[in-house]
């Protein structure tokens, strides 16, 4: 199939998504999927686990678009948020199960080190780091732990020693205002 460069509207999209267009599907993986892979790729930190991560993902986009509310938000933040959680909850899977070999401390700090850096593929290809770049530097620093860096609400307020009420608080601000900025 070739790749269609032109754009298509969300409502249409989601329209033939809903009567499960197997081209609409294939166009929303073709934009997508490098996007929810960068998100995914930083929240696990393995490209083997983020490829198969991505293709869960987009698996439970396609059973669960019944879910999606257009009035709560766009499709994309919609998918962004399965993938954040399917990210964060196959780490927490990880850390349940026994392994069979015992790990040392220092296997354990590549995922504890949420400051670790390695190379990887620019996911901001809709400009969207750039957006949440405007908001207020105390939001900007929230969006970045807990979209991009896979913190929970609690983790967060630990890490910036703020009252979990004011993190809530703050990141709803936050939405809201890139929410507009979208518009």
């Amino acid at each position: 199939m070739k790749r269609q460069s032109s754009l298509v509207s969300e409502s249409v999209l989601i329209e033939k998504l809903t009567r499960r267009d197997q081209q609409a599907f294939q166009w929303l993986y073709d934009q997508y999927s490098p996007a929810l892979y960068g998100v995914v790729l930083r929240i696990v930190r393995d490209e083997d686990q983020a490829a198969d991560l991505l293709q869960d993902i987009f698996v439970k986009i396609w059973k669960n678009l019944d879910a999606y509310d257009a009035s709560k938000g766009r499709l994309f933040t919609w998918m962004l948020n399965v993938a954040r959680n399917t990210a964060i909850d196959s780490l927490r899977a990880q850390k349940t199960q026994p392994t069979s070999a015992i790990r040392t401390d220092e296997e354990n700090v590549h995922i504890v080190d949420r400051q670790h850096n390695t190379e990887q593929p620019n996911p901001d290809h809709i400009g969207l780091k750039e957006v949440v770049s405007q908001l207020r530097p105390e939001r900007k620093q929230l969006i970045d732990l807990i979209y991009f860096g896979g913190y929970t609400h609690e983790e967060a307020a630990e890490e910036l020693k703020l009252p979990l009420g004011t993190v809530k608080t703050r990141i709803r601000a936050a939405l809201q205002e890139l929410k507009q900025l979208f518009k």
